[in-house]
């Protein structure tokens, strides 16, 4: 019964180990875009495992290849090259944007974000790092210390010679500025930043094309081509954070930095790179890679089978022209979220791109509305589907399905969420 797992989640799991709802929902099993929970009940899932579902749960062209790993090799650790790491390198060298040549495997977005941060500072040879404000980075104590939300940071003294930026945020703009007339003052305020808080030199750029935990916080069109230039200026390498929005997740294209014309130096991916298999890849340049001459090793990183599952979900991601259903589903689904916006004013600002959009919740003159939130994701449940949070008030809906979902099922995802605003 799902009491009983309830429970024995409470008696022997860390308690920092949060669930969603106030009753948590055990998860029995998953087909497509549908979850089925251990009360027997079927879910529309728009959330994605937080945008790591990236072709639908158990999808059998991508459990057939793990299948098929599994039974021939499951583990090698990088001491041994595998046909399938190097396969996947050569493709990840493929389909990235510039000159991104060579990868480093690991096992999630935080371990990609680590080795991003080393490989700049080696290659630099600068130590600090300019982050931006809203941004998440993951659960190490470097990767807390990116991290610019205070319920993600832990442990006290974050580590030295990390900067935070101001954040793209047109909608709460921290300079009470209105784009297009701001000049993109959020973007050239990095300059000031360098100057009057580091040494000036610095070893890179960390930032997310559109801010997954901060409430998928949309920059302007120009924002990376003022911001890059000026870390480049000051010896930095820009580090392209692509683990919510790489792989067709922002439509059209297969990662969001491409939406913005900027080549990355360094690139970042996880989650749907895999459709739920654990894995993590850093992309450099060869310049950049080869500046590391030193030993190193991931034991778990470059697994043969999770290596089998990211080519798998590439491929269906490739042969079923996922990106371009994400922009043409997802503009769908934007058009329809707009609509629900008219109806209800407590739904301040709607943004995203592609299969990656979201919801801020909101009072009068704008102030966050957790609350809201918190009553919509109890009234979603009972209406059968499953949506995610974010933002640094709590106040953010995230939605983001998987990549072949269809209108239909837009169709009910959004009379479902209007029904369910309507007693909120």
């Amino acid at each position: 019964m799902s009491e009983d797992t309830i429970q024995k989640h409470k008696d022997f799991l860390f308690p920092s180990v949060v669930n969603y709802y106030k009753e948590p929902l055990v998860i029995e099993r998953g087909e497509g875009c549908y979850l089925y929970g251990k009360d027997g009940r079927k879910y529309l899932d728009f959330f994605g495992g937080i945008l790591t579902v990236s072709v639908g749960h158990c999808n059998p062209k991508i459990t057939e290849k793990i299948i098929e790993q599994t039974k021939k090799l499951q583990h090698t650790s990088t001491l041994y090259p595998t046909e399938n790491i190097v396969n996947l390198a050569e493709k990840l060298a493929q389909i990235t944007p510039g000159r991104l040549q060579k990868s480093f495997f690991t096992n999630s977005g935080t371990e990609a974000d680590e080795t991003a941060i080393f490989m700049a500072q080696h290659y630099s040879g600068n130590q600090e790092i300019v982050a931006l404000r809203h941004g998440y980075s993951g659960r190490s104590m470097l990767a807390m210390s990116l991290t610019a939300h205070a319920a993600w940071r832990h442990g006290g003294t974050p580590i030295a010679g990390i900067k935070h930026a101001v954040n793209p945020y047109c909608y709460r703009c921290p300079f009470g500025l209105t784009y297009p007339n701001c000049d993109l003052k959020c973007a050239r305020d990095i300059e000031e930043l360098i100057l009057t808080t580091t040494c000036g030199e610095i070893a890179g750029f960390l930032a997310e094309p559109i801010q997954g935990v901060g409430g998928f916080i949309t920059p302007p069109k120009e924002y990376f081509q003022v911001a890059v230039p000026i870390i480049r200026k000051y010896g930095g390498v820009f580090i392209c954070d692509e683990v919510q929005t790489g792989f067709g997740r922002t439509g059209q294209r297969m990662f969001g930095i491409e939406h913005w014309e900027v080549d990355p130096d360094i690139m970042t991916c996880a989650k749907g790179m895999a459709n739920g298999v654990p894995i993590g890849a850093t992309i450099a340049s060869s310049e950049i890679a080869d500046s590391f001459t030193g030993l190193t090793i991931s034991t778990f990183g470059g697994n043969p089978v999770s290596m089998a599952a990211a080519l798998a979900t590439i491929q269906v991601i490739e042969e079923e022209n996922l990106a371009q259903n994400a922009h043409e589903v997802g503009g769908y689904l934007r058009d329809a979220l707009k609509d629900l916006q008219a109806k209800y004013p407590s739904i301040g600002d709607v943004r995203g791109m592609g299969l990656m959009q979201a919801l801020e919740f909101v009072g009068d003159n704008k102030t966050p509305d957790p609350k809201i939130v918190t009553k919509l994701f109890e009234e979603t449940k009972k209406e059968g589907i499953l949506i995610g949070k974010g933002g640094l008030y709590g106040n953010v809906v995230r939605i983001a399905p998987p990549l072949n979902i269809s209108k239909v099922e837009v169709d009910d995802f959004i009379r479902i969420l209007d029904v369910a605003l309507g007693r909120c």
